[in-house]
């Protein structure tokens, strides 16, 4: 079977949506594209299902992130395919296809901001907004080979965003060079004084839940960085940072969008409405449990950011799955993605994506989390990271 071209398969069907700059500044002669979850004046968000498309109406404003980034001088060139409502980290849209991962093409991109990874890997725009919630930038990052952010959580305002968790939703992007993924964060983040990172450790049983050739990959990263140093962060109790992010964010899932489903009872695709049946289990009386989980893990995290200090993880278990994955495949994959990308999720915290090598052909990326609003410690491009990258030429 031919693969359909990326300019085909990462924007959604219809007449490509393009917008021009509002003024000149900060990122002139660039392009970017929007993640069907982020409204643009005068269009529908679809949120990656017809039903709703069908059941909602054109946004009256962009969001503030699409205005900040038009009036720094760049140009939108187009709304992208995500996995329906983003609850997904594969890039799989039963109804629109998948967008092509063009590192590896055989394999998926990573969703749920999968076409707007599409779009950057194939160099159909110089950058794109995604947004994250359990880690729906950072692994398509990971799985296309480039450079993706996500800030602290609300260092960026989610006005215009169709809401899905509302306390792990963040809006991120992607990039193909560190000099550009900066750019849009001088654009986009609060302006203020850059706090330093003092020094990276790994974090060892972060390591530890990946495949071990790509634990391996990027423990050579790492030893080119310098970073030897390491701590355990879980501490034996990786289950918990799993079922607490299930719990809270499919609580809040329910609360966001459990009365639209029941009205218009619209249709997901097989892998996920189950999804979504999940989540409208969950009571009041989980999220009292489960919330001073949350609380105890956050505090954890950050403990082991004091002072300064940037922790390195794998940013996802594994390369790009197959599009043809069995069932089990994928049941084995998100457990062990979802608790590594739950640390920066349940404490609000920046992380960084880097692309860090191949193995067996196939991208894998390189993960720093830093302390709260040291965002632009990470995108710092005097950083040992950013010398790295541009050495190792990974852009």
């Amino acid at each position: 079977m031919t693969q359909a071209p990326a300019e085909a398969s990462a924007f959604v069907p219809g007449p490509r949506l393009t917008l021009k700059p509002l003024a000149s500044g900060r990122l002139s002669g660039l392009s970017f594209a929007v993640k069907d979850l982020i409204d643009v004046a005068g269009s529908v968000t679809g949120g990656g299902n017809p039903d709703w498309l069908r059941t909602h109406e054109p946004a009256a404003r962009s969001a503030p992130a699409v205005e900040k980034l038009l009036t720094a001088g760049a140009t939108l060139n187009g709304k992208t395919i995500t996995d329906e409502l983003a609850f997904s980290l594969e890039g799989v849209n039963a109804h629109y296809g998948t967008p092509l991962n063009p590192a590896c093409p055989d394999r998926i991109p990573g969703g749920s901001s999968s076409g707007s990874a599409s779009a950057v890997a194939a160099g159909l725009v110089d950058f794109a907004l995604g947004t994250d919630t359990g880690g729906s930038v950072r692994v398509p990052a990971s799985f296309c080979g480039l450079f993706g952010f996500r800030p602290t959580h609300n260092a960026i305002p989610l006005t215009g965003v169709l809401p899905f968790a509302p306390s792990y939703d963040t809006i991120g992007w992607f990039a193909r060079d560190i000099d550009t993924l900066s750019a849009v964060g001088d654009v986009l983040l609060p302006q203020a004084q850059p706090a330093q990172l003092r020094k990276l450790v790994i974090v060892s049983d972060a390591f530890a839940l990946a495949d071990a050739p790509v634990a391996a990959a990027l423990r050579k990263a790492c030893d080119s960085l310098g970073v030897d140093d390491e701590i355990t962060l879980y501490d034996g109790r990786e289950n918990d940072w799993l079922e607490c992010y299930r719990i809270l964010q499919g609580a809040e899932i329910r609360r966001e969008l459990g009365s639209w489903i029941a009205t218009v009872r619209p249709k997901f695709g097989d892998t996920i409405a189950p999804r979504f049946a999940d989540a409208s289990t969950i009571g009041a009386e989980d999220v009292a449990r489960w919330a001073p989980v949350r609380a105890a893990l956050t505090a954890r995290a950050r403990a082991a950011l004091a002072d300064g200090v940037g922790l390195v993880i794998p940013t996802a278990p594994t390369i790009a799955l197959r599009k043809n994955a069995e069932g089990a495949e994928i049941g084995a994959f998100y457990p062990r993605a979802l608790t590594l990308t739950s640390i920066a999720g349940h404490a609000g915290l920046p992380q960084l994506t880097l692309p860090a090598g191949l193995v067996d052909g196939c991208p894998i990326g390189l993960s720093i989390i830093a302390p709260e609003n040291h965002d632009r410690a990470l995108l710092d491009l005097e950083s040992p990271w950013a010398s790295f990258c541009e050495t190792k030429k990974l852009t």
